[in-house]
């Protein structure tokens, strides 16, 4: 009970004895018997009452002093009261450690583009669809496609994210994530598609815990460069050119380095593909990648190298890849984004898997694949609630006709410009405009063009 409550009880009571003692009446009227057994009655009530109120004056748990504050992004625990040994808890998550911050957020975007490809349409509810997904621009001979234009609305790629920042007795912070966005499909014949409800599946997209320069769980591949990439409307730009892998890893990380062990996964294109690219699931070593980066007022410079024991059945090879990338600032409102890679056995880590890891010759033996691309970009603020971009994004894939075959990428390439106006803080407007094509190793080619607009808001 807290003082105000106490003190509301004692007035009346005290007022109750005073009346009783002053007010005129007859001696017939009073049982003295039972007037002392009243008042014996309100003594007790009274002691008890000022015992509670010692109690709440000199003996308050944190849990009674915790104040009520209003929800906000991150909610941090109530401060430990004086001479504490120990954090207080967090009174909305009472089973954290104590000395634990939770903070979250995400974002909405709602996506809405109109399609034209020249050699045919891609997939209803295919990545391509969603996004640019250069893999999946449909391709034919001259004169034999047939073109196709076709627009789609979704806010699949909408995310939220929760984080726990936990402080150690010696001053070092635990921290843990976790990620997810929607783009995991429909759960029902009725979901996950546009006739009915639009209803989709979540998607884990992150969720590791750090710890004094350790990294475990699942996150963004060391490999790749997270920072360079470009300010885009679609969901990752120039996708053919860009190193794109999220996966489970172990990472360490001291100063400008960073080294880390990944789940390994092989793809695999048959010999003369006679039949669907596969992956394996063989793989016995893992993913191995380090990297060094430096950074300034003039933005950041990055090198990355990723190693990698593929394998197939009994049969293996050796791969190995090399990225550079980076943000170059040019004044206050222009800057250049940019990546370059290349190597043998790069194929999933490049351009959403744009090329295959390896191929099977005639005998069964593992051959590594090579593969290069890259990006570059120009950003431009116009004023501080509007800006926009060029970009141009190249892969190439130096894939040998005699074991992979005709049918498989040979190059993919693509275009885009677009404008990005804020009417507030954390609210984007956007529209972009982009051209695309992919050519197979036989000479089918084909184009995409696309108009794509964007609303989202990060909270």
């Amino acid at each position: 009970m807290s003082r105000s409550n106490a003190k509301r009880w004692l007035s009346p009571i005290a007022l109750a004895v005073a009346a009783a003692c002053i007010a005129p009446v007859s001696a017939q009227d009073v049982d003295v018997a039972a007037v002392e057994a009243r008042l014996g009655q309100m003594e007790r009530e009274m002691r008890e009452l000022r015992a509670l109120l010692d109690s709440h004056r000199g003996t308050a748990t944190p849990a009674a002093t915790t104040a009520v504050v209003p929800a906000t992004a991150t909610t941090a625990p109530a401060p430990a009261p004086a001479g504490s040994a120990t954090p207080a808890r967090n009174p909305m998550m009472p089973g954290a450690a104590p000395g634990t911050t939770f903070s979250f957020g995400g974002f909405i975007k709602f996506d809405a583009m109109t399609t034209r490809t020249s050699d045919g349409q891609i997939a209803d509810g295919s990545p391509g669809r969603l996004f640019y997904f250069p893999g999946a621009t449909p391709v034919a001979a001259d004169g034999q496609g047939q073109s196709s234009t076709y627009s789609d609305v979704h806010a699949q790629f909408s995310r939220f994210w929760l984080g726990a920042d936990t402080v150690t007795d010696s001053g070092k912070t635990i921290k843990a994530y976790i990620e997810a966005d929607m783009y995991g499909g429909g759960s029902n014949a009725l979901a996950g598609n546009e006739v009915i409800t639009n209803t989709y599946a979540l998607t884990l997209r992150q969720a590791y815990v750090s710890y004094n320069g350790w990294l475990a769980g699942q996150t963004w591949s060391n490999f790749q460069d997270v920072a360079a990439l470009p300010d885009a409307v679609d969901f990752t730009g120039p996708s053919e050119g860009t190193v794109f892998n999220r996966q489970a890893q172990l990472r360490y990380t001291r100063g400008p380095w960073s080294v880390s062990v990944e789940n390994p996964q092989t793809t695999v294109t048959p010999y003369l593909s006679r039949t669907a690219r596969f992956n394996s699931g063989d793989d016995r070593l893992p993913d191995v990648t380090a990297r060094w980066i430096t950074r300034g007022d003039w933005g950041h410079f990055t090198v990355a190298g990723l190693a990698r024991r593929l394998r197939s059945g009994d049969a293996s090879t050796s791969g190995a890849a090399l990225s550079v990338s980076g943000r170059f600032n040019l004044g206050a409102n222009d800057d250049i984004r940019y990546m370059v890679s290349g190597g043998e056995g790069i194929g999933r880590y490049l351009g959403f898997a744009l090329g295959s890891d390896t191929v099977l010759d005639a005998d069964g033996r593992l051959h590594s694949q090579r593969g290069y691309g890259g990006f570059a970009a120009w950003r431009h603020a116009f004023s501080p609630k509007l800006r926009g971009n060029v970009i141009y994004s190249l892969a190439s894939l130096d894939n040998d006709p005699l074991l992979t075959g005709g049918s498989v990428t040979e190059r993919a390439q693509s275009f885009r410009i677009n404008m990005i106006y804020s009417p507030a803080r954390n609210l984007d407007v956007g529209g972009e405009l982009s051209w695309a094509d992919r050519r197979l190793e036989n000479g089918l080619e084909g184009d995409l063009q696309r108009v794509h607009t964007h609303i989202k808001y990060s909270f």
